[in-house]
């Protein structure tokens, strides 16, 4: 047993360390270490401390990287990828598929341009798992990796990718949302090597910007993208319809026969399959994609479908009192009643259905009110103004005016208004709301869809579900557009090819969310994109650096503290498998 020993020596203490063990029976002194004194003992552990501490730290991006990269690998998108495009050349660093993947999984995380990518990636511990090193990753890395990539190549890489999707993760594919949108660009109006984008009807009402066209089919299990169809911005979305239905078709086909995949429908009470032995598919679409070109093509394609037409196409159907209608099912669309019919629709008779929603009445009825209200109050300025009878402006001018603050069909529904006068000095306004104008607007149009389908032996119930899943695509865009997580801009690239891969990469990044979403949420864990990827972002790596006396230093990695969640979401994603080992 060793213990601490003072000897005073000449008025001054020194202390040994002692070790006593039982020798013959008797207590004895086995082993005795000089010490010093007591500033020696001091300096020894200050200079101990000073080995073991570390001279600096780092810390890295981890958990959102591993999981991304992770679900990568569970899909084999580099492997795919590479099979299709060829081996890599002699002098890259890194093979095509690792390029893309790299580009989709920053796209995922924190997207920035191919010029800040390798900055970015210092920051991260990937380079330790990954096996790519940033200086790699030099912008002109990728743009030779994208150039690699021929549109037919492309083409085959999202149809394999879909099908290893729709395989690996049992996606049922029998209900599928369809959507179409634009994203504005930054491309120079004289730049001529980027036909797709041009300017048209800017969604994000930047009419001033060249825009891309981005048409998108989504799994109603879980909004996984399954096609995406690139098309120039000027062109209305109808008249893409039929490409993107065809794309459907063949990939659809073909992955039921690469999977073996016998889909069931969860809205349909039954289930048959086509003349080729195909699964039946319904797609859901809102009235942008009405035509009788569509509807016709549709049926030559044999897909189902759930969709909706103006309600103001249907006026007699509106005309219907409500106590015709019935509630669709109160546990699932509380507040949602119905009733259906049949009408000549788009060149044949059809089955259609008018919903009417308590909820979706009552948020009409409030917007509507700030619509009136902001009418109310510039029709009200003017009239001022007019009153004064210090305007110059012509009779014709003020009553175009007017026209353009009633513009709104509903507005000018129920407010009437009369201009006296022909003289600008003589001029004057006045309006009223007409009250049982506006009860009779909101009896006869507020909470109302009416809905159309070839869905003969679907229930009003199944009908009402399967539209309701076109909001999946919707959210699909809505993340496309979210600037800090799996967004389309901004967009570094003005030329058609390389518009065209860099749009793949940010489908790859939305498919990759939406199926981590939806792995998490079949572990309880209910979260969005958003959510699920600062989650996993707060579990990061720490790199201890300690001094050395010579060579490298030496670097002790491991992760941060972690909450319940966190551990949840590393067993989900198998982070373990991507964790610093020491």
């Amino acid at each position: 047993m060793a213990s601490l020993y003072k000897k005073v020596i000449n008025g001054k203490p020194y202390w040994y360390l002692r070790e006593m063990a039982w020798v013959e029976g008797k207590p004895k002194m086995v082993s005795e270490r000089y010490l010093g004194t007591a500033a020696d003992i001091e300096a020894l552990l200050v200079a101990r401390e000073q080995a073991t501490r570390p001279a600096r730290t780092r810390h890295l991006e981890f958990g959102a990287i591993a999981a991304a990269w992770s679900m990568l690998a569970r899909l084999d998108v580099v492997a795919i990828i590479d099979d299709v495009v060829g081996a890599r050349r002699g002098d890259a660093a890194a093979s095509v598929g690792t390029y893309l993947g790299l580009a989709a999984l920053n796209r995922l995380v924190d997207p920035c341009s191919k010029r800040g990518f390798a900055d970015w990636w210092r920051t991260t511990a990937a380079d330790r798992f990954v096996k790519v090193p940033a200086a790699a990753l030099d912008h002109r890395r990728f743009w030779d990796a994208m150039h690699a990539v021929s549109l037919e190549a492309l083409a085959e890489i999202e149809h394999r990718i879909a099908v290893a999707i729709i395989e690996v993760f049992s996606l049922d594919v029998s209900a599928l949302a369809l959507d179409m949108t634009n994203f504005a660009t930054y491309i120079d109006s004289t730049n001529d090597k980027a036909p797709i984008a041009q300017r048209g009807r800017a969604k994000q009402k930047r009419a001033d910007l060249r825009l891309v066209g981005l048409g998108l089919v989504v799994t109603r299990d879980g909004g996984v993208p399954l096609v995406a169809h690139a098309y120039p911005g000027n062109r209305p979305d109808v008249t893409q319809f039929a490409q993107v239905i065809d794309l459907l078709t063949a990939r659809h086909r073909a992955a039921a026969q690469t999977t073996s995949q016998t889909a069931t429908s969860e809205t349909a009470t039954s289930q048959t399959a086509t003349s080729e032995g195909t699964p039946e598919i319904t797609v859901v679409f809102d009235a942008g994609q009405n035509s009788r070109s569509n509807f016709a093509h549709l049926d030559t394609a044999g897909l189902g479908f759930v969709g909706s037409v103006p309600p103001s196409d249907c006026p007699d159907l509106l005309a219907h009192p409500a106590r015709e209608r019935q509630l669709v099912d109160p546990d699932r669309f509380p507040g949602v009643t119905a009733f259906e019919a049949r009408r000549e629709l788009y060149g044949t008779e059809r089955r259609v259905l008018l919903t009417h929603s308590a909820s979706l009445h009552t948020a009409q009825t409030r917007g509507f009110a700030q619509t009136l209200a902001t009418a109310e109050r510039t029709l009200g300025e003017l009239a001022e103004t007019l009153a004064r009878g210090h305007t110059r402006r012509p009779r014709d001018r003020v009553e175009a005016e007017v026209a353009q603050i009633t513009r709104d069909p509903w507005v000018r529904r129920v407010i009437g208004w009369q201009l006296a006068g022909q003289t600008p000095a003589e001029l004057r306004l006045s309006w009223q709301v007409d009250q049982p104008a506006r009860d009779a607007l909101e009896d006869e149009v507020f909470g109302k869809r009416v809905l159309i389908t070839n869905r003969e032996h679907w229930s009003i119930v199944e009908v009402v579900a399967g539209y309701r899943s076109q909001s999946e695509a919707e959210f699909s865009f809505r993340q496309l557009k979210d600037p800090h997580v799996v967004s389309f801009s901004p967009m570094h690239h003005w030329t058609e090819h390389n518009i065209r891969v860099h749009t793949f990469t940010c489908v790859l990044a939305l498919q990759l969310a939406h199926l981590m979403r939806r792995l998490a949420a079949a572990h309880g864990l209910d979260l969005s994109v958003r959510e699920l990827l600062d989650t996993l972002a707060g579990i990061e790596e720490t790199v201890l650096i300690y001094p050395s006396t010579g060579g490298r230093p030496k670097a002790r990695r491991m992760l941060t503290e972690t909450t319940a969640t966190q551990d949840q979401l590393a067993a989900i994603f198998d982070l373990g498998r991507w964790a610093p080992r020491s």
